[in-house]
């Protein structure tokens, strides 16, 4: 059904602010997805932050003028879902990355962060990053294991001591 030339404006509008707002885009083939299996989808990348939309490609094309995701416009072909992401860019990566997984149906395109351009490829490596939680949980564990070691090397002093004191007992009673 052909949308109106009003319809199409309002859709370019909105499709500019999402990509206006959002710090990457990651792009799927989506030929062969039920229904019911594009609305599990979108569930999942509501849970993660990922607005999901298809869109006609020269309405996309036309919404991505000046924004970061304008160099991909080259790349749109065929019947695409976009995946506008609203956090962390390896969320949108993992939703699409996890979902392809178990419907091969779904075909990874390409991606956009921080204006560099990421094919299927790239877009697996991204899914494969820890989150930002999991990245700081990290580091700070990291940061923590030598604090703890000398908390724990401090803590047994006294004890070594004693066990010290023990063994030259043990031996003075040996030699008597």
């Amino acid at each position: 059904m052909a949308l109106a030339r009003t319809d199409k404006e309002r859709v370019v509008a909105e499709v500019a602010d999402l990509a206006a707002r959002a710090p990457a885009l990651v792009v799927a083939e989506y030929r062969g997805l039920t229904v019911t299996e594009l609305t599990e989808l979108r569930r999942q990348a509501r849970a993660d932050g990922v607005q999901v939309r298809v869109i006609k490609n020269s309405l996309a094309r036309r919404a991505f003028r000046g924004t970061a995701f304008d160099d991909a416009s080259q790349q749109l072909l065929g019947p695409l879902l976009f995946g506008f992401v609203q956090q962390e860019a390896a969320a949108g990566a993992k939703v699409f990355a996890d979902f392809s997984k178990e419907h091969a149906a779904l075909q990874l395109k390409f991606a956009v962060v921080d204006g560099g351009l990421l094919d299927a490829g790239g877009i697996a490596k991204l899914a494969s990053l820890p989150s930002r939680e999991q990245a700081l949980a990290m580091l700070m564990g990291v940061l923590k294991a030598p604090i703890s070691k000398l908390v724990r090397a401090h803590a047994d002093m006294p004890g070594r001591l004693v066990r010290a004191l023990a063994a030259c007992r043990g031996r003075r009673r040996e030699t008597d």
